[in-house]
């Protein structure tokens, strides 16, 4: 993808939205769902779209809440459920509405504590792992007859047109395909229905409600970080951080951290906006708050100066994004590489602990963990595939190339079962405390010992049938017996680490790998690649990578 020429540049008023027009195509535009792209479809981190294309609508939300009602009912899940919603415009009137149908169908609601009161900052936002730590620790000290779960309302680090919402059940990590292609099926055919059976409360009615309850969950969540992070250690080597919560719904955390760890964190845009104008545009010229994008993340960059370290967080604070004075904005995948050798050798963890990482992440992963004598095990992409491993504590680290990961409490035990922003970007600053070194310069180590990846991502667009031709290839399909030079080594279509599908294929290399797969939301197909050549090595297994799925397509009479 070509870069735009205004990426990283400030947004213009031509690249705001009309937060009127939005809220209101939310209550008044109606989906059809024998239309596919007006459906519900949960794809790796739930259901998403935008108001506007009919995609994220209140039938649609009041629909998949009463879908994950009757799921509760049928699994005699009675405890509980935590709601959380982030800083994007869809995300106040869904709010809303999730309540209204969560408390009409009996479900004791539990939302933060100022989220009714219009004097406060934080208006009730709540992080992704926010709502996995309170569903684990209210499940630690209840039987199954009290059992929490949790919903959170947010489109992650997608534009301000979008809306998002995601089920997490009582593991507290992202809902299992099964589970939501359960509350899918029959959230498409309650609005087929006309939303007959949808059980609903006037939002006012639903406020004043026994079964809505409130928590202090900043409170709750920001004690409990020293069992994840050594924070004694960051405070007294006097590590500076400046945090830019990009808008997102972290923001009022960080100063309660700062205070009760006695850390010396500036956050250096206090901003929330829901049109998000303050950000700078990414790659392709739209206002996205991926903390992962230099384009997005230039802000931040510029003061990186300023700090020891600097951190940034998407507006669900499940993704990180690390600058370091000696480097700039980490690539996930070289953060990650860093803080798993970095744990592995600093938490005295058992040696029976995996480190799980998607088929997708940098193999440098691969290597580190051979050099530190450690179990690896890859999966597909989508966090919820390192959920059971993160709940039994048998999978130490979980990571995605997307910035996304989690790791277990620093006495084993399990802290998250989702992806956590907060201890990935104060991982950061633990380990520049105990080395001295930031995690670029730890980088830089690995890598003069490993060797030095390259690596890269293109999408291309598909239709409905490409994607599934892709969805459903096999490792037989690919008769190829060369990739940039090199003999193939493997061609898979189920990950090593659990043999579940792919949803593509990956073909390895001594040195370079590709794999191809469908986006589960997008009329598009993405190739992930790498090299431990060179840039050219790079771009050459992406050219042939691209080959071989066109051929695939050709076969297929696509």
């Amino acid at each position: 993808m070509s870069i735009h020429p205004y990426a990283g540049k400030a947004t213009r008023p031509e690249d705001r939205i009309n937060l009127g027009q939005l809220v209101s195509d939310y209550y008044v535009k109606t989906p059809d769902v024998d239309i596919i792209a007006q459906q519900v479809t949960f794809g790796t981190s739930g259901h998403r779209g935008t108001a506007a294309k009919v995609s994220f609508n209140e039938q649609h939300i009041v629909a998949i809440c009463q879908a994950v009602a009757e799921y509760r009912t049928s699994q005699h899940i009675t405890g509980p459920l935590f709601l959380g919603k982030d800083t994007h415009a869809l995300s106040e009137p869904a709010f809303a509405s999730a309540i209204s149908v969560l408390i009409a169908n009996g479900v004791n609601v539990i939302i933060q504590d100022d989220v009714l009161s219009s004097t406060q900052v934080t208006s009730g936002f709540t992080p992704t792992p926010v709502i996995s730590r309170l569903i684990i620790s209210h499940n630690k000290t209840h039987d199954d007859s009290s059992l929490a779960d949790g919903i959170i309302i947010t489109p992650s680090h997608n534009p301000p047109t979008d809306g998002g919402i995601k089920y997490n059940p009582p593991h507290g990590g992202p809902a299992e395909g099964n589970i939501t292609k359960q509350i899918e099926r029959r959230a498409n055919e309650l609005i087929k229905a006309g939303l007959v059976e949808v059980k609903q409360l006037p939002y006012m009615t639903a406020l004043e409600s026994s079964l809505l309850g409130q928590q202090n969950f900043i409170e709750q969540y920001v004690n409990q970080l020293e069992q994840v992070i050594d924070m004694k250690a960051i405070a007294d080597a006097g590590v500076t951080i400046g945090v830019d919560p990009l808008g997102g719904s972290g923001i009022a955390y960080w100063p309660v951290i700062a205070k009760k760890y006695g850390i010396n964190i500036t956050i250096v845009n206090p901003v929330v906006d829901a049109s998000f104008s303050f950000m700078s545009l990414d790659k392709d010229g739209k206002i996205r708050m991926d903390c992962s994008s230099p384009f997005a993340m230039a802000g931040l960059i510029a003061m990186k100066d300023d700090f020891d370290i600097s951190v940034g967080n998407d507006p669900d604070f499940d993704r990180h994004g690390i600058v370091t004075k000696s480097g700039g904005l980490m690539n996930p995948n070289h953060y990650l590489a860093v803080a798993i050798h970095y744990l592995m050798t600093h938490r005295g963890w058992p040696e029976k602990s995996k480190i799980g990482k998607t088929l997708v992440s940098s193999s440098l992963i691969d290597r580190v963990a051979k050099k530190i004598n450690r179990s690896l095990s890859e999966v597909p992409v989508g966090f919820k595939w390192f959920v059971d491993g993160l709940e039994d504590s048998s999978y130490a680290f979980g990571g995605e190339e997307s910035a996304g990961a989690s790791f277990i409490a620093r006495d084993g035990s399990t802290w998250t079962t989702d992806k956590d922003g907060f201890i990935m970007a104060l991982l950061a600053a633990e380990i520049l405390a105990v080395t001295g070194k930031d995690p670029h310069q730890l980088y830089l180590d690995l890598v003069n010992e490993l060797g030095e990846p390259c690596y890269g991502r293109v999408e291309a667009v598909a239709s409905f049938e490409q994607k599934k031709v892709l969805t459903e290839l096999s490792s037989e399909a690919v008769t190829a017996e060369v990739l940039a030079g090199e003999k193939i080594v493997d061609i898979l279509s189920h990950a090593p680490g659990n043999n579940a599908a792919i949803g593509g294929i990956k073909v390895v290399t001594e040195n370079g790998w590709f794999a191809a797969r469908p986006s589960g939301t997008e009329e598009i197909y993405k190739i992930y690649a790498e090299s431990f050549i060179d840039e050219q090595h790079l771009q050459l297994i992406i050219k042939e990578a691209q080959d071989i799925v066109s051929e695939a397509f050709k076969v297929a009479g696509l």
